[in-house]
């Protein structure tokens, strides 16, 4: 049975690991109030920017053509997993990394390349077979935009020159605060609008100034950045929710350790007492008979 200064020192313990979880908890809960109003700013942009293709499709006479749009025989394939710098957020990582790896042996027909986001998915990609053509780290929870453009301008470079025939993303999107989805969208070939236009039904007449060709060709670049950028807002607010939870049921879990070692402290106290009563009262006894 442990003495009570061994009793007293691991409740000091869990009560420093307590106040640590919970300041992370609040931290977790900050950033994450930023990080969904990142999320809740770019969903219009993107929805729009979508929208807007698919007009312009629907409205032009010629065939769509783009270097985004070309579809072509799938030799090789790109995955880029977006995971955490850090971990401490439950089973966050785990789940995109399980995902991924599953993803990868569904398609061990083609040659298959992963682009890493964070280093969670980097450190545990990297002593696999599958080779990783490229790691981003140091983002820090936030989005650097410099970089994500970075990302975007690399990962459209390889596909326009045959260096991938296909690129999806893999990130974990942001449903509630309590809720998110592990999420695999295509990133490149874009899906041509026009199929999407049918369905919707739309019919807009417009006027090219000066081509069809060139205002996708302006387009195009900013959509597929805006595409990445709001699977990175999606995934860090997702990366903060869970850290958030993750140190709020550390905390409970701290409490109620402490709540039974002072128990246990307080009955191995009690027990203590009781002894050197029984030890003095015998020795009384002792000495007066």
């Amino acid at each position: 049975m442990p003495t009570l200064r061994e009793v007293k020192k691991r409740i000091r313990t869990v009560e420093s690991t307590k106040r640590i979880t919970k300041a992370m908890e609040m931290v977790a809960a900050a950033n994450l109030r930023r990080a969904q109003q990142r999320v809740e700013q770019s969903r219009p942009y993107n929805r729009v920017l979508e929208q807007l293709l698919s007009h312009l499709a629907a409205a032009s006479t010629d065939e769509i053509t783009h270097p985004f749009f070309e579809e072509r025989e799938i030799k090789k394939k790109t995955l880029v997993l977006i995971t955490s710098d850090r971990g401490l957020c439950g089973s966050y990582n785990g789940n995109a990394i399980r995902r991924a790896a599953q993803w990868l042996r569904e398609n061990e027909e083609f040659e298959c390349e992963l682009v890493t986001i964070g280093k969670k998915g980097n450190d545990f990609f990297k002593r696999r077979k599958w080779p990783v053509a490229q790691f981003y780290g140091d983002w820090g929870g936030s989005i650097d935009y410099e970089k994500a453009k970075e990302i975007a301008r690399f990962l459209t470079w390889r596909f326009i020159h045959g260096e991938t025939d296909e690129i999806s993303l893999l990130y974990t999107a942001f449903i509630s605060t309590v809720r998110y989805r592990l999420s695999i969208d295509r990133y490149l070939p874009v899906a041509r609008p026009e199929e999407k236009e049918k369905e919707v039904g739309y019919n807009i007449d417009y006027i090219f100034e000066p081509s069809a060709e060139a205002i996708y060709s302006s387009i195009l670049p900013n959509y597929t950045t805006s595409k990445l950028i709001i699977a990175l807002a999606e995934s860090f607010a997702s990366e903060h929710g869970s850290r958030m939870i993750a140190m709020g049921n550390a905390t409970s879990n701290a409490e109620e350790m402490v709540d039974t070692l002072t128990l246990q402290y307080n009955k191995a106290r009690q027990a203590q007492i009781t002894k050197e009563l029984l030890e003095v009262v015998s020795g009384a006894e002792a000495l007066s008979g």
